[in-house]
C-alpha cells in the first residue's frame, strides 16, 4: 500500500488536473506496482478533496461492467466512483464543452433507492426491492490523465482509471421512470444518435447479465469500508454501449423504446 502522504499528493494532483483542464502522466507510470486497494484509497482522498470544497455526493457510478472491457483491462470485477450533485443535467440540456478536456458519452440505466443498501451480502433482490425506480441515462466520461503516455505509448491502467474517480465527470438523466420490478430489465436496449446518426446499440443485460447485479455488487464492495448506498442515491448501473467521444456541438439523442429517451447537446 501507498503511504498516506503519497495518496494525499496523487489526490492533489487530480485535483489541479481537474480545475486546470489538463492531463498529468498516469499513475502506473511512476508507481508501476499501484494496487486496486491504492487506487481506491486515492480516489477517497480526492472525494474528500471535493467535500471540502463544497460539493455534495448525490450517488455512485459503475463502470467495466462488461466481460469485454474486463478482459481488455485484465481485471475480472466493476469499478466505481463517486456521483456530485453538480455532475447532474436534466434531459435535453444544453452542456458547455469546455467543462471538459477529452469527454466521451456512454448509454446506461439509472437507479435511484428509496431505501439503503449495505453489503456484505447484498443480492439482487435486495437491490430491486430498494429502487423506488429507474430511468435512461447518459454518462459522460472524463480524464485527468493520459490515456497514452505521449512519450512510451504506454496505455493507462484499471488503476490509474479508478484513481480518477473511474473516469466519471457528469451525467444526464432523462427518460420515462419506470419500477424495478415492471418488466425484465436484461432487455431493456438502447439506440445511440449523434447529429442524427446511429452511433451505438445495445442491451442492458450487457451490465453483469442484469443490471441490479452491478448495484448489489457496489453495496457489497462498499461494505469493506464500512461504507453503503444511501436512500436516495442515484446509482448508475453501467455502459451497455461502448464510449463515444464528444464533439463540440454535437447532440445526442438516446432512445430506449417504451421506456422514452434522453439527450443533450455539448455547446
Amino acid at each position: 500500500m501507498l503511504d498516506h502522504a503519497t495518496i494525499a499528493r496523487l489526490a492533489q494532483r487530480l485535483d489541479e488536473a481537474e480545475q486546470a483542464k489538463t492531463l498529468i502522466t498516469m499513475f502506473t507510470q511512476d508507481y508501476p506496482d499501484l494496487t486496486i486497494e491504492d487506487a481506491y484509497a486515492i480516489q477517497r482522498a480526492w472525494t474528500e478533496l471535493q467535500l471540502q470544497r463544497g460539493r455534495i455526493i448525490k450517488g455512485h457510478k459503475i463502470g467495466l461492467t462488461s466481460k469485454a472491457m474486463q478482459n481488455a483491462v485484465g481485471i475480472a470485477e466493476p469499478d466505481f466512483g463517486v456521483l456530485f450533485a453538480d455532475m447532474f443535467y436534466q434531459d435535453a440540456s444544453a452542456i458547455p464543452f469546455d467543462r471538459f478536456h477529452a469527454p466521451r458519452i456512454e448509454v446506461e440505466l439509472a437507479f435511484v433507492l428509496k431505501a439503503p443498501l449495505r453489503g456484505p451480502d447484498c443480492t439482487i433482490f435486495d437491490v430491486l426491492n430498494a429502487t423506488d425506480y429507474v430511468t435512461a441515462a447518459l454518462e459522460i466520461l472524463e480524464t485527468r490523465m493520459h490515456r497514452v503516455d505521449p512519450e512510451t505509448g504506454r496505455t493507462r491502467k484499471v488503476m490509474d482509471t479508478i484513481s480518477d474517480n473511474a473516469a466519471n465527470a457528469a451525467l444526464v438523466v432523462g427518460g420515462r421512470p419506470f419500477r424495478p420490478l415492471d418488466t425484465d430489465l436484461r432487455w431493456v436496449g438502447a439506440l445511440l444518435f449523434r447529429n442524427g446518426q446511429i452511433e451505438e446499440t445495445g442491451l442492458a443485460a450487457g451490465v453483469l447479465n442484469h443490471p441490479a447485479n452491478g448495484i448489489a455488487w457496489l453495496a457489497n464492495r462498499l461494505a469493506q469500508h464500512d461504507a453503503h448506498l444511501a436512500a436516495g442515491e442515484v446509482v448508475l448501473a453501467g455502459s451497455f454501449t461502448r464510449p463515444i467521444d464528444i464533439r463540440r456541438g454535437d447532440t445526442f439523442h438516446a432512445d430506449y423504446g417504451t421506456f422514452g429517451s434522453v439527450s443533450c447537446q455539448f455547446v
